[in-house]
């Protein structure tokens, strides 16, 4: 199940949600999964934040009677999810009150501690990090489907057990290296998929050789990275020999190789 053929499903799913927060929650969790499994962690990170804010607001329209506007900036999202822990037995669930809360604070707590999505974070974040968050978004995604599907119980669990489908990413980290996991690929793409991954950053042309395992890095510099550099696909420092995706290259990518 991918995740573009998981949209219209979930809009279904969360049928007994507004649409005010449904289409948002639908929107940063399905880019939460795709840019987990292209190892994008910083947009994962965005996606998260997105997806547990919009989810605030949601449980705060629901058990408190009114909701921090979208478009306004939240002020201390703990203090806002105890509230909602606080909130009368009679408002909700015991899930909409005490556990999805709970679980909306790990998680934004992680993508803001872990340097996900958030400059100024304690640690890098790594794949490791990302899979946590992914899974916990999983549980509260199946939560709220439990809580507010529009189907029968038989299939609102078979949306459940499809959102635990393990996907297979398209870069694979290893060992301090990456790899492309996608077969048949010419270098040039496998370049520009390790290019893609690590977009909000340089790499270096040495560590995308090795990457691509380019018998010989002269020639992978003269015939694969210059010729893009001179269509704009991406822009090669000669000086330090850092390599960066430019837009050109990342709408090439997402036309051609994500597809």
């Amino acid at each position: 199940m991918t995740t573009k053929s998981l949209s219209p499903v979930l809009d279904t799913a969360l049928a007994g949600m507004p649409k005010t927060f449904r289409t948002r929650l639908i929107k940063a969790y399905l880019n939460l999964k795709k840019n987990a499994s292209e190892s994008r962690h910083d947009a994962a990170g965005v996606a998260v934040g997105k997806l547990c804010e919009t989810v605030l607001r949601h449980l705060q329209s629901k058990l408190l009677g009114t909701f921090i506007p979208f478009g306004t900036h939240i002020p201390n999202f703990p203090d806002e999810c105890r509230k909602l822990v606080s909130s009368p037995a009679s408002s909700g669930t015991e899930s909409e009150r005490q556990i999805v809360p709970r679980a909306l604070v790990f998680l934004y707590t992680m993508r803001n501690k872990r340097g996900i999505g958030h400059v100024g974070g304690d640690v890098d974040a790594n794949s490791i990090d990302v899979s946590a968050m992914t899974k916990v978004a999983d549980w509260i995604v199946c939560e709220l489907i439990r809580l507010y599907h529009g189907l029968s119980l038989e299939e609102a669990q078979d949306i459940v057990d499809g959102l635990a489908i393990r996907q297979l990413p398209i870069i694979w980290e290893v060992a301090g290296k990456k790899r492309v996991l996608k077969d048949g690929l010419a270098a040039k793409d496998e370049a520009l998929l390790l290019l893609y991954s690590s977009a909000d950053s340089s790499v270096f042309i040495g560590d995308l050789c090795e990457w691509v395992e380019y018998s010989n890095p002269g020639v992978f510099k003269s015939k694969v990275i210059r010729p893009m550099h001179k269509a704009r696909i991406l822009e090669f420092d000669e000086e330090t020999e850092s390599i960066t995706l430019s837009p050109k290259g990342v709408a090439y990518i997402e036309d051609n190789l994500l597809r």
